[in-house]
């Protein structure tokens, strides 16, 4: 049986993106802890029994529903992350990483618009979910609004492409699409995100939580990548 690793990401979530940056720069550890990486929606040929899947999902839809509620809401939660936040700025090296004045947003319509380029156009969808993440997180940009999501997408993809992707985003079966990306992960007992969900090559399944499994530290708990080596 192969391996698996299920990475659920949201572009309202900074910890999303210090994930998907952290992924895409350590895929060479990956294969050296025998694990191939399917970038399910990159398409990218060369891995050979293990396969990492990426899906869009509604980060504070799954937290509602999971009867979590978001750090930012919370006041401890709110004043801890300020001293987490800069610590994972530097470790991740983000330092124009900041939360925009219009936060949080709903993020529908982005995740919504990434359903639609991971089926039409696998090989640029990480590039675009990088993006989102960049215009959002370090550019101060609203990515909810549809005028400004299209000209992120327009600087991957052709005007005609990106304006098929935004009115795919706004179409009932991407709005079912991503529905069901959610119920899979709250399926597999997620909370928030980023959130792994891990099946090793004996078909044993794990869930991991947060983007603080990707720091490598004798005192930071198992992760993804360990949990894969370990069997």
């Amino acid at each position: 049986m192969t391996s698996k690793i299920t990475c659920y990401l949201d572009c309202v979530s900074p910890y999303s993106y210090y994930t998907l940056l952290h992924l895409e720069r350590n895929w060479k550890v990956l294969e050296a802890h025998n694990v191939e990486i399917e970038c399910v929606p990159l398409g990218t040929p060369i891995f050979k029994t293990n396969s990492l899947a990426w899906n869009p999902t509604n980060h504070l839809a799954h937290s509602s529903k999971a009867r979590n509620k978001p750090p930012w809401s919370l006041e401890a939660k709110a004043k801890y992350g300020a001293y987490d936040g800069a610590r994972a700025k530097k470790h991740f090296g983000l330092p124009n990483l900041q939360s925009p004045d219009f936060f949080p947003i709903l993020s529908l319509l982005p995740q919504r618009a990434l359903c639609a380029v991971k089926e039409a156009h696998r090989e640029k969808f990480l590039d675009i979910f990088r993006d989102i993440f960049h215009a959002m997180w370090e550019n101060g940009k609203d990515v909810s609004k549809p005028e400004i999501l299209v000209e992120v997408l327009q600087q991957r993809l052709k005007d005609d492409e990106a304006k098929e992707v935004m009115a795919k985003a706004n179409s009932p079966p991407y709005k079912q699409r991503l529905n069901d990306n959610t119920k899979q992960a709250l399926d597999h007992g997620a909370f928030g995100c980023p959130w792994f969900f891990v099946r090793n090559a004996k078909g044993e399944e794990e869930p991991f939580f947060g983007s603080d499994r990707c720091v490598s530290s004798p005192s930071v708990p198992p992760s993804p990548v360990s949990y894969l080596a370990s069997s």
